[in-house]
């Protein structure tokens, strides 16, 4: 039995195809359209897809019928009106080589829940999905077993939104809603949370588990605290969401009496709050999917709708760039030129570089870091990740967890003077474990470069300029490569 599942018509669309229970391939339409954020499925992605076959059923992300019904709710008239979300008028319209097979419909917050279960390797969790809207529900607690059905917990719906609160914020700091929230993130580390306490009485009550809001963020919070600078605002949000995500953890963990707790969502793309919820709310392990927003839904679809445990090999599930891993060449041009690209393997499923398509550095010189953001251009104060040996990583950083393979984690830097192009402001680093079984070749890489170097570590961030999604294909390496001068491999 062969599934795809899709998630679009919203924003950053995506494929996956499932044969049984093995996910095969997935992929961003971005990618193939070179159109960051793309909600529609790409001609080459959909052809790439049907390398493996045409599909036997299709899995939706989200029922499309009752997210209409949201959009009458929330005024929003023009996409009530439009047949043209609705996913059989879509697929036809995009004359497929192969008839529409049966469509199956998941919610959207199951998808979620779902595909970061059945990814894991957890007999049972606490799983917690908070995004910014799905049909109705924004903010869910639930218990999954291996045997039985999901049981929801506690929910919140439009408008009640820790997402879209952090979006209206988004705006409000002068970046793009529903895109730019990683770089309010980041910026927070050089503000002060000033605002929190405004923030409580003006936008959000505190209902354990969860919240409520006195306000309805989609239409935003104007020039709210119009003398505050975007730095403090950044700072006092995100300490919002950390205190509002560390509640409702802790209470799933007593609600449950699980030790296991999955985190899924585009909140779960916050690693400086998944680092607060991972030291504080009493855990033993936290799992998050790669890929945990709505893009990695169309694996999550799959998921829900067949309710099977899903093997997967890890997030390379994308293009195929053929060729052994350039240990020896990365090496030499790190020695020579601070940094280098790769380009190698299947192409990362996820919104980060995990060293398929990596702009690679060493995380030693101070300048480093304004070289990769010249190269990249974009803005000088966001931080870059390091990539270390995983059994070096809490001789070097203070995990809130034992291994952070997909970079979900912030941890305090250990030797903040000998790595500064890999710590933030406030001292901490996006780490990337890596292992020689998950990957051979960037677990050699840093063997190599530590033999060459002395230096364990390397800075990781991913391959593309400002504004544009990942390098997928031959043609983006080069044309890459053309525009910067920064020799990829």
């Amino acid at each position: 039995m062969r599934y795809w599942g899709l998630s679009a018509l919203s924003h950053d669309a995506s494929l996956a195809v499932v044969e049984n229970d093995q996910v095969v391939f997935a992929a961003h339409s971005e990618r193939y359209s070179r159109i960051k954020n793309d909600p529609f499925l790409a001609e080459a992605l959909i052809a790439e897809a049907l390398t493996y076959g045409p599909p036997d059923a299709i899995a939706w992300y989200e029922r499309p019928l009752l997210k209409r019904v949201r959009h009458i709710r929330a005024g929003q008239w023009a996409e009530a009106r439009s047949r043209a979300d609705l996913p059989r008028q879509y697929l036809r319209a995009l004359r497929l080589p192969f008839p529409i097979p049966e469509i199956h419909y998941a919610s959207h917050h199951q998808s979620h829940a779902a595909g970061s279960f059945a990814t894991s390797n957890f007999d049972e969790a606490a799983v917690i999905v908070a995004d910014a809207i799905g049909e109705f529900r924004t903010f869910t607690v639930g218990y999954f077993r291996q045997r039985g059905p999901y049981a929801i917990l506690h929910r919140r719906s439009y408008p009640d939104s820790l997402g879209l609160l952090y979006s209206a914020f988004t705006r409000r700091c002068g970046y793009r809603p529903n895109e730019d929230e990683y770089i309010v993130m980041g910026m927070a580390a050089y503000g002060q949370p000033r605002y929190v306490d405004a923030i409580y009485e003006d936008f959000v009550e505190v209902r354990s588990p969860s919240f409520r809001l006195k306000i309805n963020p989609h239409r935003g919070i104007g020039n709210w605290m119009p003398d505050a600078s975007a730095e403090d605002l950044a700072a006092s949000i995100q300490n919002v969401v950390e205190n509002l995500m560390v509640n409702a953890a802790t209470w799933a963990r007593h609600r449950t009496g699980s030790r296991n707790l999955v985190l899924s969502g585009g909140i779960a793309l916050n690693c400086v709050a998944n680092a607060k919820v991972a030291r504080e709310a009493g855990f033993d392990n936290v799992w998050i999917f790669p890929n945990p927003g709505d893009a990695g839904s169309s694996v999550g679809a799959v998921a829900a709708v067949t309710g099977a445990r899903l093997r997967w090999p890890g997030p390379y599930l994308g293009t195929p760039l053929a060729g052994e891993y350039p240990v020896e060449a990365l090496v030499k041009e790190l020695t020579a030129g601070g940094a280098v690209g790769v380009a190698n393997g299947r192409a990362e499923f996820g919104p980060r570089a995990l060293g398929n398509r990596s702009l690679l550095a060493d995380p030693r010189p101070l300048n480093m870091k304004d070289q990769v953001n010249r190269i990249k251009g974009r803005e000088p104060f966001r931080p870059f990740a390091p990539v270390v040996r995983v059994e070096r990583a809490h001789e070097l950083f203070d995990m809130p967890v034992p291994t952070s393979p997909f970079m979900q984690f912030t941890a305090t830097c250990r030797r903040p003077a000998e790595y500064a192009a890999i710590v933030h402001r406030d001292g901490t680093s996006r780490v990337q474990t890596v292992d020689r079984a998950a990957h051979p070749g960037l677990y050699a890489l840093l063997e190599a470069w530590e033999e060459q170097t002395g230096c364990p570590l390397l800075l990781n961030t991913s391959l593309n300029s400002r504004g544009e999604p990942l390098l997928n294909s031959a043609e983006d390496v080069a044309a890459f490569t053309a525009r910067t001068g920064l020799q990829v491999y």
